[in-house]
């Protein structure tokens, strides 16, 4: 069994490094090296124009003709790219001789050196090498680096980068140095830096440091987390997911979101039950979230869909504000937009919808805000959210007002999820053919000339259940 490599990051600045090859492959390492600040020279008979440029402009060197061992001559590193085994051999064999790290693309037996998969945030770099036995599962695990390191990554290594004397003549102790970074990694400094906010997050590095060890003040991240598709949450919502301390979770947060959050994160469930005490709930919500904070945990207030579209996230936010504690916003892909996609119902339509409204049909009791006039006039699509209840006078209330009886309409129940359901019909029997096929919360009403194209452009599920309410009756 070979013996495993040794990782190094090489400091390429000002030395000269050689690409055997003038095509496409060559011209990707070339720009990497001329990254890194390498003084670059091409040995190839021909270039693809793009290299050429490279070589017009000064900024690379060409020499002409066929591999050439002399072409190694001060070179530090040796790159092959060319479609030849033979030739890329011969680069090889001879940067042995002269005790040149060699690549050889895509041979790993030919390679003294590898060129790892990488993942870049400033100057933070992450490399991934299999040592060549398994390149596709490096590609794959780099893929899920980019998912997880947010680009403020870089950000934060530069002011790291610039502090780092500094921190070392405050801690010269090295235990009390990797306490330190403990807390300003688990502090705000991040997250300002990931909103943002560079001047903010000098401030609370500079607080830290002077202060240490003062605990880090909690924080309350408001999540959204999508109609329940674990794959439709946001890469910021599944970052937030894993700094979490503490997620109180509504009842409509799937478990398959909730399986992709930090495994030792305390999750209670805060969930408005159907009948209950929903101001109640509410502020038991607003103290947890605050006696949470306080006690400098980092809070994930995780909500399905997005916490500004019928989530009363703005209540929340507003209870933070007045309690002084430091909050983000994460939004999250509304049930709207996400069931009717499921659905196969564009919301907007140059032909048959140019607005789209987003309603609820609950309201603070005995007390009626929707404009029914303005939303019985033609060519615009209502999606109506927590209206599974209120069919009948909702259909009743938009007849009345002149919308088209005849008007499609369909129900989406648990949108997006496995259990998907779509049932169609038309205004006039909205209420009974929701009761023909038992259609339950959660679920999602959809009125307007494009839930017609349900029928034809459905993709996720079965396709829309039909019931003709009306011969149901007469039979």
């Amino acid at each position: 069994m070979p013996a495993p490599l040794f990782p190094l990051f090489t400091d390429l600045d000002g030395r000269r490094v050689l690409v055997v090859g003038g095509g496409l492959v060559a011209r990707r390492k070339i720009d990497a090296l001329l990254e890194a600040g390498a003084r670059v020279a091409v040995g190839a008979p021909a270039l693809e124009p793009a290299v050429a440029d490279l070589v017009a402009t000064g900024q690379v060197e060409h020499l002409h003709g066929r591999f050439d061992p002399n072409w190694l001559n001060e070179a530090w590193l040796v790159i092959a790219a060319t479609d030849s085994r033979t030739v890329n051999r011969a680069v090889a064999v001879a940067a042995e001789a002269r005790r040149v790290w060699a690549n050889v693309v895509d041979d790993a037996e030919l390679s003294s050196v590898q060129v790892p998969s990488r993942v870049q945030r400033g100057d933070l770099q992450v490399a991934i090498s299999s040592a060549g036995a398994a390149p596709m599962l490096a590609r794959h695990l780099r893929e899920q680096l980019e998912i997880q390191l947010d680009e403020s990554m870089g950000a934060l290594a530069t002011l790291l980068g610039r502090e780092r004397q500094r921190i070392r003549r405050h801690f010269p102790d090295i235990a009390a140095r990797r306490a330190f970074f403990d807390r300003l990694l688990a502090g705000p400094v991040p997250a300002l830096l990931r909103r943002g906010d560079a001047e903010g997050a000098r401030r609370a590095f500079e607080s830290e440091l002077q202060d240490s060890p003062a605990a880090a003040p909690g924080r309350v991240l408001l999540v959204g987390a999508g109609p329940g598709d674990a794959g439709l949450l946001t890469l910021r919502g599944l970052r937030a997911l894993n700094q979490a301390d503490v997620i109180l979770y509504d009842r409509l947060v799937s478990e398959e979101v909730l399986a992709l959050s930090r495994r030792d994160a305390e999750r209670i469930e805060v969930g408005k039950q159907v009948g209950g005490d929903h101001d109640a709930t509410q502020d038991r919500i607003h103290a947890l979230m605050v006696e949470h904070a306080r006690a400098g945990r980092c809070v994930v207030r995780l909500k399905g869909g997005d916490p500004f579209v019928f989530g009363r996230g703005g209540e929340e936010l507003e209870v933070l504000k007045a309690h002084g504690l430091d909050f983000e916003v994460i939004p999250g892909i509304t049930a709207a937009v996400a069931c009717a996609a499921y659905a196969g119902v564009p919301l907007t339509h140059r032909e048959h919808a140019q607005s789209v409204r987003f309603l609820t049909a609950l309201g603070r009791e005995g007390h009626d805000p929707i404009d029914w006039p303005a939303l019985a006039q033609e060519h615009q699509t209502l999606a109506f959210y927590m209206g599974v209840g209120h069919l009948a006078r909702l259909r009743d209330r938009l007849v009345e007002h002149g919308r088209d009886p005849a008007t499609p309409f369909v129900l989406v129940e648990n949108g997006t999820r496995t259990g998907q359901r779509v049932v169609a019909g038309t205004l006039a029997d909205l209420p009974e053919t929701a009761a023909a096929f038992e259609v339950k919360a959660p679920a999602l009403l959809i009125l307007g000339e494009v839930a017609g194209l349900a029928g034809t452009l459905h993709w996720f599920g079965a396709p829309p259940l039909r019931h003709d309410a009306a011969l149901a009756r007469a039979a």
